[in-house]
Protein backbone atom coordinates (compact mmCIF):
# COMPACT_ATOMS: atom_id res chain seq x y z
CA UNK A 1 0.00 0.00 0.00
CA UNK A 2 1.10 3.55 -0.27
CA UNK A 3 2.88 5.64 -2.84
CA UNK A 4 5.54 3.84 -5.54
CA UNK A 5 7.22 5.91 -7.90
CA UNK A 6 7.98 4.18 -11.08
CA UNK A 7 11.75 3.93 -11.90
CA UNK A 8 11.27 1.87 -15.24
CA UNK A 9 9.05 -0.32 -17.41
CA UNK A 10 8.70 -1.91 -20.60
CA UNK A 11 7.28 0.93 -23.03
CA UNK A 12 3.37 1.44 -22.71
CA UNK A 13 0.87 3.74 -24.77
CA UNK A 14 -0.53 5.03 -21.72
CA UNK A 15 2.58 5.85 -20.19
CA UNK A 16 3.98 8.95 -22.11
CA UNK A 17 4.71 11.81 -18.80
CA UNK A 18 7.12 11.77 -16.39
CA UNK A 19 6.84 11.59 -12.56
CA UNK A 20 4.96 8.75 -13.10
CA UNK A 21 3.41 7.05 -9.57
CA UNK A 22 0.57 4.72 -7.65
CA UNK A 23 -0.69 5.33 -5.03
CA UNK A 24 -2.25 2.17 -3.73
CA UNK A 25 -4.98 2.52 -0.73
CA UNK A 26 -7.25 -0.64 0.70
CA UNK A 27 -10.82 0.18 0.77
CA UNK A 28 -13.63 -0.64 3.59
CA UNK A 29 -14.94 -3.33 1.07
CA UNK A 30 -11.40 -5.27 0.67
CA UNK A 31 -10.54 -3.72 -2.79
CA UNK A 32 -7.23 -1.70 -3.67
CA UNK A 33 -7.38 1.29 -5.20
CA UNK A 34 -5.06 2.44 -7.51
CA UNK A 35 -4.60 6.00 -8.53
CA UNK A 36 -1.95 6.15 -11.61
CA UNK A 37 -0.82 9.73 -12.02
CA UNK A 38 1.94 11.47 -14.54
CA UNK A 39 3.22 14.83 -15.06
CA UNK A 40 2.32 15.90 -18.42
CA UNK A 41 1.13 19.36 -20.37
CA UNK A 42 -2.41 18.83 -18.34
CA UNK A 43 -1.32 16.12 -16.04
CA UNK A 44 -3.10 12.78 -16.29
CA UNK A 45 -4.68 10.62 -13.18
CA UNK A 46 -6.47 7.38 -13.40
CA UNK A 47 -8.88 4.89 -11.26
CA UNK A 48 -8.58 2.16 -10.78
CA UNK A 49 -9.89 -1.18 -8.30
CA UNK A 50 -7.21 -3.67 -7.64
CA UNK A 51 -8.58 -7.26 -6.49
CA UNK A 52 -6.91 -10.22 -5.17
CA UNK A 53 -8.51 -12.96 -6.76
CA UNK A 54 -7.02 -16.00 -4.78
CA UNK A 55 -6.47 -14.97 -1.22
CA UNK A 56 -3.69 -17.76 -1.00
CA UNK A 57 -1.31 -16.16 -3.88
CA UNK A 58 -1.82 -12.35 -2.32
CA UNK A 59 0.86 -11.33 -4.65
CA UNK A 60 -1.18 -11.83 -8.29
CA UNK A 61 -3.81 -8.91 -8.37
CA UNK A 62 -6.35 -8.58 -10.91
CA UNK A 63 -6.43 -4.84 -11.97
CA UNK A 64 -9.09 -2.40 -14.04
CA UNK A 65 -9.34 0.93 -14.77
CA UNK A 66 -12.31 0.58 -16.50
CA UNK A 67 -15.76 -1.44 -16.80
CA UNK A 68 -15.34 -1.64 -20.69
CA UNK A 69 -11.84 -3.11 -20.68
CA UNK A 70 -10.89 -6.67 -19.05
CA UNK A 71 -9.03 -6.96 -15.86
CA UNK A 72 -5.11 -7.10 -16.36
CA UNK A 73 -3.16 -9.65 -14.42
CA UNK A 74 -0.65 -7.28 -12.09
CA UNK A 75 2.01 -10.00 -10.54
CA UNK A 76 3.89 -8.64 -7.46
CA UNK A 77 7.39 -11.03 -8.74
CA UNK A 78 9.25 -9.70 -5.49
CA UNK A 79 8.96 -6.56 -3.29
CA UNK A 80 10.85 -5.77 0.32
CA UNK A 81 7.49 -3.43 0.85
CA UNK A 82 9.87 -0.49 2.16
CA UNK A 83 12.11 0.18 -0.75
CA UNK A 84 11.64 -1.24 -4.11
CA UNK A 85 8.74 -3.26 -5.84
CA UNK A 86 9.24 -5.82 -9.41
CA UNK A 87 5.86 -6.08 -10.53
CA UNK A 88 4.55 -7.84 -14.33
CA UNK A 89 1.83 -8.03 -16.34
CA UNK A 90 0.44 -9.53 -19.67
CA UNK A 91 -2.62 -9.27 -20.93
CA UNK A 92 -4.49 -11.45 -24.30
CA UNK A 93 -7.01 -9.29 -25.99
CA UNK A 94 -9.27 -11.70 -27.50
CA UNK A 95 -6.66 -14.28 -28.33
CA UNK A 96 -5.20 -11.62 -31.53
CA UNK A 97 -2.94 -9.62 -29.44
CA UNK A 98 -0.48 -10.53 -26.94
CA UNK A 99 0.86 -7.23 -24.37
CA UNK A 100 3.60 -7.19 -21.90
CA UNK A 101 3.92 -4.61 -19.25
CA UNK A 102 7.02 -4.31 -16.46
CA UNK A 103 7.81 -1.76 -14.15
CA UNK A 104 10.41 -1.35 -11.11
CA UNK A 105 8.79 0.52 -8.49
CA UNK A 106 10.64 2.24 -5.27
CA UNK A 107 9.29 4.54 -2.67
CA UNK A 108 11.79 7.35 -3.81
CA UNK A 109 11.85 8.11 -7.09
CA UNK A 110 15.66 7.25 -7.05
CA UNK A 111 17.44 3.49 -6.13
CA UNK A 112 20.56 2.79 -5.53
CA UNK A 113 22.36 0.73 -8.57
CA UNK A 114 22.92 -2.69 -6.50
CA UNK A 115 19.12 -2.43 -6.37
CA UNK A 116 18.61 -1.97 -9.65
CA UNK A 117 20.80 -4.24 -10.55
CA UNK A 118 18.96 -7.16 -8.55
CA UNK A 119 15.50 -5.79 -9.67
CA UNK A 120 16.21 -6.29 -13.11
CA UNK A 121 17.98 -10.35 -12.12
CA UNK A 122 14.27 -10.38 -11.01
CA UNK A 123 12.44 -9.08 -14.42
CA UNK A 124 15.24 -11.30 -16.25
CA UNK A 125 14.22 -14.40 -14.21
CA UNK A 126 10.41 -13.99 -15.44
CA UNK A 127 11.74 -13.49 -19.30
CA UNK A 128 11.74 -9.46 -19.31
CA UNK A 129 15.40 -8.59 -20.97
CA UNK A 130 16.61 -5.11 -19.50
CA UNK A 131 17.50 -3.96 -22.59
CA UNK A 132 13.83 -3.49 -23.19
CA UNK A 133 13.28 -1.33 -20.48
CA UNK A 134 13.21 2.44 -20.44
CA UNK A 135 13.98 4.63 -17.55
CA UNK A 136 11.21 7.38 -16.23
CA UNK A 137 12.16 10.78 -16.19
CA UNK A 138 11.87 11.61 -11.93
CA UNK A 139 13.40 14.99 -12.20
CA UNK A 140 10.92 18.39 -12.37
CA UNK A 141 8.83 17.34 -10.13
CA UNK A 142 5.60 18.27 -8.16
CA UNK A 143 6.27 17.06 -4.97
CA UNK A 144 2.09 17.04 -4.61
CA UNK A 145 0.85 15.23 -7.20
CA UNK A 146 -1.32 13.01 -4.71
Amino acid sequence: MGRWYEITKLPASFERGKCIEANYKKRDDGTIEVLNKQQEECGISIIGTATIPDRRVPAQLGVSFSFAAPTGSYWVLHTDYTNVSVVYSCTDFLRMAHMDYAWILARNRTLPEETMRNAYEVLERAGVKKCEMIPTNQTGCLDDTM
